[in-house]
């Protein structure tokens, strides 16, 4: 895969600033997710903001490197589009966590990653970002000017830096929603289990666990593993990510927060942002607790904003999962858009060693 220049990075930790901007890098992916499910379900964003703060800094001082901690994607978007309800997303974060758990300590992700195939997990990704644009063009035509307005804010801070997009858009919604309404009491999280409702298993919650898995051992194992060798010349088993991944899961959904993965697109991101030791980790994370008790920031959101937001990380996600050129890839996105992500998986699956036969 291409990456940037290796850079020579040892584990520990430096309070420079690039640590300080680099921490940054993680929040382009998880804040606009998360003020989205908070607007659109009944998740505790309080919960939520203290498990990403929290994990932050466990996986910081665990791995001494600025290793991400991003929303399951696959998961969100779903639940983001009303594909999941909130139960099913805290079933599919378990089972997912439960998987990967296995998966990692048993040291299988190899065979796992060779039995998907690259195609699907691009092909699953391409459907997320369908299924989030098409989430975000039904919000934003409620007010299509205030829409149209975020689409270009979005593309003209995109124009200087791609990746800042999304957070200018969540910027202004965050200001708007201050005027409008002032500042929220200060409620610090309550600890309980399952504080805005229990997992329910279904067939969509299965449905989704299964693309989210294909993302997962592709983008936030695989990858991850590869660009911690690329870009910080430091050696993080694939295996070992998964079992954190699933061990993190595990704890954190049933306490109020979301399934959790270490994107390689959030590591790239801290990357890009200036970090290069776990020092990063400790910032974002001691910034996301903070912002926990304030949490109610977000739920006044302006809703046409909030879907030019949906658009911009459509976009991104998309561009991501076409970059080869997949017309298998392609397919299994649309399909999982008309149906669902799990048939979409399962068909593309077949078609992939089908494919792979006849070459």
């Amino acid at each position: 895969m291409a990456t940037e220049r290796r850079t020579e990075s040892p584990r520990g930790f430096d309070l420079s600033y690039g640590e300080v901007t680099g921490a940054l890098g993680d929040s382009v992916t998880v804040l606009p997710i998360v003020v989205a499910l908070g607007a659109l379900t009944p998740v505790s964003l309080a919960h939520v903001l203290a498990g990403f703060g929290v994990f932050q800094v466990v996986w910081g001082l665990r791995y001494r490197l600025p290793v991400s901690v991003e929303p399951m994607k696959a998961l969100a978007g779903l639940a983001i589009g009303g594909a999941l309800t909130y139960g099913e997303l805290v079933a599919a974060g378990l089972l997912a966590g439960a998987t990967l758990l296995a998966v990692g300590a048993s040291g299988t992700l190899a065979t796992v990653e060779r039995y998907v195939g690259r195609s699907v997990v691009r092909g699953i990704q391409f459907a997320v970002a369908l299924i989030l644009l098409e989430a975000g063009v039904g919000l934003a035509v409620d007010a299509p000017a205030v829409g149209a307005a975020g689409l270009v804010l979005a593309t003209a801070v995109a124009l200087v830096d791609s990746r800042s997009a999304a957070l200018a858009v969540l910027g202004v919604g965050v200001a708007w929603t201050v005027l409008a309404t002032g500042l929220p009491p200060v409620r610090p999280p309550t600890p309980a289990l399952f504080p805005a409702g229990g997992p329910r298993l279904t067939g969509d919650a299965l449905a989704g666990t299964a693309g989210q898995l294909a993302m997962t051992v592709g983008n936030a194992a695989v990858a991850t593993s590869l660009l911690f060798s690329d870009l910080f010349d430091a050696e993080v088993a694939s295996d070992d990510l998964a079992t954190s991944m699933g061990a993190m899961s595990l704890v954190a959904v049933p306490l109020g927060a979301l399934p959790m993965c270490h994107g390689s697109g959030g590591l790239a991101g801290k990357h890009a942002f200036g970090a290069r030791t776990g020092a990063a980790n400790l910032v974002i994370g001691a910034l996301y607790l903070l912002a926990a008790p304030v949490a109610g920031l977000w739920l006044g959101f302006p809703m046409a904003l909030l879907g030019a937001l949906l658009v911009v990380v459509a976009a991104q996600l998309g561009q991501v999962a076409l970059a080869a050129r997949s017309p298998l890839a392609v397919g299994i996105g649309v399909l999982g858009l008309l149906t669902n992500v799990g048939l979409a998986f399962a068909v593309g699956v077949v078609a992939y060693h089908a494919s792979e036969r006849w070459r």
